[in-house]
């Protein structure tokens, strides 16, 4: 994936592969050790089934390894993104 600054992720919609809205971007997890992307923090859309997604207070965590794409929305694996 190429390089993209964090400042141009800020508050991008993140959509599942099925086209479905997820949410917005709030915030990143990284490994402060490795530097490793860890989750995708989203602020989830009212149409979204929060049961179904890990989440963290009122927010929905989305490993990163389920990332696509990032253009002008991220795209993310549904079956890689959802609880396990």
């Amino acid at each position: 994936m190429a390089k993209i600054f964090a400042k141009n992720l800020s508050k991008k919609n993140v959509m599942s592969s099925d086209g479905s809205i997820l949410g917005a971007l709030y915030n990143v997890v990284i490994d402060i050790r490795t530097g490793e992307l860890i989750n995708l923090v989203v602020k989830p859309d009212m149409s979204v089934d929060r049961n179904m997604y890990r989440a963290e207070g009122n927010y929905m965590l989305i490993p990163f390894g389920a990332v696509r794409a990032i253009k002008d929305v991220m795209v993310v694996d549904k079956t890689e993104a959802l609880k396990r």
